[in-house]
């Protein structure tokens, strides 16, 4: 148990870190993406308690599917008739590859480059279209130090929704619990909005993705800072503003794994008319995406080793692991 559970870990972050995200329509979340929005317009009333209890099911039932699924895929690998090593070798192979789909470094990564290559060829535009792929805010009329602060915000941000997160809830519930922790994400990415046309919907999946991110939030914050101390970035300033500014976003998840950055990257992160993390400069460069995306890489081995691993094997001896 303990063992299998450690190498799907391992499997998933040498698939991600080797070969980035598959095509999209080979993707769970993808699928995951489709189901939601079949589901969303079942959901719509003129009634805003019924939106938002509508909004309730929507979440719940994407859940329950996902889940569901993965219990049975579990049950059905555990039952296998099959030698020692060979069930392992199915097990840790067929969880190394679901996992993975729910982490996305390389896939970051490839973002915040596609960005940097863009403004590197001068063309704002491209970069502006690039950033939108990946943030949560208007690009339109960005200069070029807002697009890099964008783009550094999102690697950091994303370090939690798009890796630690998941493999934190696969350590405490295994697939199902990674599975849900990214369905639960896709319905706040993609209704979550605080628009007249998902606010009712919406509510419910943003307040959940608020509720699962909040510890995660946290410890990856904490864990950028070794990293930060690890790659000689400046470790003591990274505690110090996190410790500062990392309630100063909306979000009271976001600001952590953001503030970690911008203290140790000497920097100043600003989304304009919300919010300013840091007390550095807000000019940037190359290096400084280069240094996030180190920072980003390391923080998701260290959490593996530091976190993840470590709640598997208590966990696991305690009796309370649910199978992958």
């Amino acid at each position: 148990m303990i063992l299998e559970s450690l190498l799907i870990v391992a499997l998933a972050l040498f698939l991600d870190f080797t070969l980035g995200d598959p095509k999209n329509k080979y993707h769970p979340t993808a699928w995951i993406g489709k189901l939601v929005a079949k589901l969303v317009p079942f959901t719509k009333n003129n009634s805003q308690g019924l939106e938002k209890l509508g909004g309730i099911a929507l979440v719940l039932i994407a859940t329950s599917i996902v889940a569901s699924f993965l219990v049975l895929l579990g049950i059905t690998l555990e039952s296998m008739s099959a030698p020692y090593y060979v069930g392992l070798f199915i097990t840790v192979a067929v969880g190394g590859v679901l996992l993975k789909t729910t982490i996305a470094i390389k896939g970051m990564e490839k973002h915040a480059i596609a960005v940097l290559n863009a403004l590197e060829r001068e063309n704002l535009d491209e970069a502006r279209s690039k950033l939108a792929l990946i943030v949560k805010r208007d690009t339109k009329g960005l200069d070029k130090n807002h697009i890099l602060s964008g783009v550094l915000e999102s690697v950091s941000e994303n370090t939690v929704d798009g890796v630690t997160g998941s493999l934190f809830y696969f350590a405490l519930f295994g697939l199902p619990g990674a599975f849900v922790y990214r369905t639960i994400n896709t319905v706040d990415a993609m209704v979550g909005y605080k628009t007249s046309l998902f606010k009712n919907v919406g509510w419910f999946g943003a307040n959940c993705d608020k509720a699962l991110n909040y510890i995660p939030a946290r410890l990856t914050g904490l864990v950028m800072i070794l990293s930060a101390m690890i790659l000689g970035e400046n470790w003591k300033m990274s505690y110090q503003i996190m410790r500062r500014d990392g309630k100063n976003t909306e979000s009271p998840n976001a600001g952590y794994p953001m503030a970690a950055l911008a203290g140790a990257l000497g920097a100043r992160f600003e989304k304009i008319d919300h919010y300013s993390l840091g007390e550095g400069s807000l000019e940037f460069s190359k290096s400084h995406v280069k240094a996030a995306i180190k920072m980003m890489n390391l923080t998701s081995i260290l959490f593996c080793a530091i976190v993840a691993a470590p709640i598997i094997v208590i966990l696991s001896y305690l009796g309370w692991w649910i199978h992958a």
